[in-house]
């Protein structure tokens, strides 16, 4: 069975998460929750710690050399954190079985060289709720409230200044990219923090830290639940 706790590194439809269907076994007996929110805000940390299986949506980046990647404004620098650099077609694919079938295939990406290594099977047996996390999980919200599969969708949030040195820190840590990408990456990325949030939040993201996430997760998996009225994406 895959690890789901291992660390590695669409269509946008204006929906509020608060009008997701709850978790029920009336419809589909399986659900997902969509984990979004900065890079470096501790989305995979988080989903770890729900015990969930966890789905890493980072996985389904397109590989370098497609040439449908997009560059970053007056840069020869790939922009990474454009969903144009993301297969969201295949991400709903995959969230899409595991909820009909509790298995998917998945690619294994190595963010360092910027390609798929290989192929696995996701197993999720027959939990009724798992998490799908990654820096693009709000641009497919629309999609998988249309279909019946969503049970909750947050983007955790927090300071930039603290998001830069978590993000900076796991990056060379994991060797992911050069240093002065990442140093470039990471100013751009503490910059634009705030309408990163404020983006997702406008596709249908709750925004909130990390244990309002933990304790929204927890209602989730309980069943059906009662979801908070979204606050402001601009506080801490």
């Amino acid at each position: 069975m895959r690890d789901t706790n291992r660390t590695t590194q669409g269509s946008p439809v204006r929906v509020n998460a608060s009008h997701s269907c709850p978790v029920s076994s009336q419809a589909l007996s399986t659900r997902v929750v969509l984990l979004a929110g900065p890079s470096g805000s501790g989305k995979s940390s988080l989903a770890a710690r729900t015990g969930l299986p966890v789905l890493r949506l980072d996985d389904f980046y397109k590989e370098a050399g497609d040439p449908t990647l997009p560059l970053v404004e007056g840069s020869t620098d790939i922009d990474w954190d454009s969903v144009l650099s993301w297969d969201a077609d295949a991400a709903v694919a995959a969230v899409a079985e595991l909820c009909r079938t509790g298995r998917t295939d998945v690619p294994v990406y190595d963010i360092s060289t910027s390609s798929r290594t290989g192929h696995e099977t996701f197993h999720i047996e027959r939990t009724p709720l798992f998490v799908a996390e990654g820096i693009f999980a709000a641009d497919i919200i629309g999609r998988c409230q249309s279909l019946g599969l969503l049970a909750d969708a947050l983007c955790l949030r927090g300071r930039p200044s603290t998001t830069f040195r978590r993000r900076l820190l796991r990056d060379l840590r994991e060797s992911r990219k050069s240093v002065p990408f990442l140093l470039r990456r990471g100013w751009r990325l503490m910059r634009s923090e705030r309408r990163i949030v404020a983006r997702q939040t406008e596709l249908g993201a709750h925004p909130c830290n990390k244990e309002e996430a933990l304790g929204r997760l927890a209602a989730a998996a309980a069943g059906p639940h009662r979801t908070p009225a979204h606050s402001s994406p601009s506080g801490q």
